[in-house]
């Protein structure tokens, strides 16, 4: 709090100009210490709604390309949903769906390049999505590298968990829903696992993500800062939390959906982003 407040106060006792101001907030990330301007906003459901209405509207607005996006993820589901029913593991694909929650903020880059050339008055294609992760700053693809990392130790672990829970014995598609103890208590055990890796994503990338791609914080700044926004306001960030974890993996495990729900649930983050940080 402290290095904060003096930091602020440092472009006064350099002469208060602009140039000044550049050069506490440079300091302010460079140590890892989020600027004033970084503290987080209060908002409510209503808040929520609203930031899903705006999604929905850009998406409408963008469909081409957001949707040729997603299709992207969902050909790739595809696949792999076929591949675990090949090999009669398929209540695993209900770990892979929940998978898209801890790797989705490392997809956001594309679709925020997508939102800033609608907003710029452009027509986004399919350039303008390798445009966002090619400027992603470094400390973003550190929070890829992340999330990446927890999917891996995510899908070991649900994976373990299945050769104790179910073992051997085949599971098909069509198996899947003939609620066999086994299936699901694995189902059980994996999706508590598996909402605690979430909510630590979500927790560090639900607003370090924009935050380093407009360049507005540092890494350590960034999530800082979101860690703040979550717990500042819990039971509203959890809803939204909840909410987005729903969508998403019921639309991973109906893959078309996704073609909808990943470009509007990222750009309705985008929004709730703006309103808790509202841009400077």
């Amino acid at each position: 709090m402290w290095m904060t407040t003096a930091l602020d106060s440092l472009p006064q006792l350099l002469g208060g100009s602009h140039d000044a101001a550049l050069d506490a907030t440079g300091l302010a990330l460079l140590l890892g210490v989020a600027p004033a301007e970084l503290k987080p906003c209060r908002i409510g459901l209503r808040h929520i709604a609203a930031a899903l209405r705006d999604g929905h509207a850009l998406y409408r607005a963008t469909i081409a390309a957001s949707a040729a996006y997603a299709a992207l993820f969902v050909v790739m589901g595809g696949v792999l949903f076929f591949m675990l029913d090949r090999a009669a593991v398929a209540p695993l694909s209900v770990s892979v769906a929940g998978g898209f929650m801890l790797v989705g903020p490392a997809l956001l880059a594309g679709f925020l390049a997508i939102a800033d050339c609608r907003d710029a008055g452009g027509r986004p294609g399919v350039s303008h999505i390798w445009r966002g992760f090619r400027t992603l700053p470094r400390d973003g693809w550190a929070v890829a590298f992340v999330c990446a990392l927890l999917l891996l130790i995510w899908l070991t672990d649900a994976g373990t968990l299945y050769g104790f829970m179910v073992g051997q014995t085949p599971a098909s598609f069509q198996h899947l829903f003939e609620g066999e103890v086994s299936t699901t208590r694995f189902l059980a055990f994996s999706s508590l696992m598996g909402a605690g890796l979430a909510f630590i994503i979500f927790t560090v990338s639900a607003f370090s993500v924009p935050l380093i791609y407009y360049r507005r914080a540092s890494l350590v700044s960034a999530v800082v800062a979101s860690a703040r926004a979550v717990f500042g306001q819990l039971p509203v960030m959890l809803s939204w939390a909840c909410l987005l974890a729903f969508v998403i993996i019921v639309s991973a495990w109906m893959l078309p959906l996704l073609l909808y729900t990943l470009p509007v649930m990222a750009y309705a983050s985008r929004s709730l982003y703006r309103q808790v940080f509202p841009p400077v």
